[in-house]
């Protein structure tokens, strides 16, 4: 979704509303996961006092394979997001979205904020006992028949 923020930026008090899908289509390129939902975004972008700031949320399903048993799952994810909008910056921090020609590409910030905020051990459960060693045996289904070594 393209959101033209001239507007925004030039009106203080000015607002947006933002409630839509990303639709798994547009998600294919993403190789290291795979969706099983669209991703929803809901949010807001407000002009206060000259500052432009966006509030949203980003929901989405995710088909996933445990890092310990190899199990596949499914989960989803609900995180919070909030960024200040700038049409320019001479900073080189990321503390800002800097808005070329007054264009947000919302699909663009709201995907790899949905991505960078995925843990990076991906587990079944919090406490998944993973696999044997030896024989590859899933220990969540009970101990398997490998002489333990003492």
């Amino acid at each position: 979704m393209i959101i033209q923020l001239r507007q925004l930026f030039d009106i203080i008090g000015e607002s947006v509303d933002i409630d839509y899908s990303i639709d798994k289509d547009e998600l294919r390129d993403i190789k290291a996961y795979t969706f099983a939902s669209p991703i929803a975004v809901k949010g807001k972008i407000i002009n206060r006092a000259g500052v432009v700031k966006l509030t949203y949320d980003c929901r989405a399903e995710f088909e996933l394979e445990c890092d310990r048993c190899l199990a596949k799952f499914v989960r989803e994810y609900c995180y919070s997001f909030e960024h200040i909008l700038v049409r320019s910056t001479e900073s080189d921090e990321d503390m800002y979205v800097v808005c070329k020609d007054n264009v947000l590409d919302m699909n663009e910030l709201a995907v790899s904020d949905l991505l960078l905020q995925l843990p990076t051990k991906i587990l079944c459960k919090d406490d998944c006992k993973g696999l044997c060693f030896s024989c590859g045996h899933d220990l969540n289904q009970g101990e398997c028949d490998c002489v333990k070594e003492k």
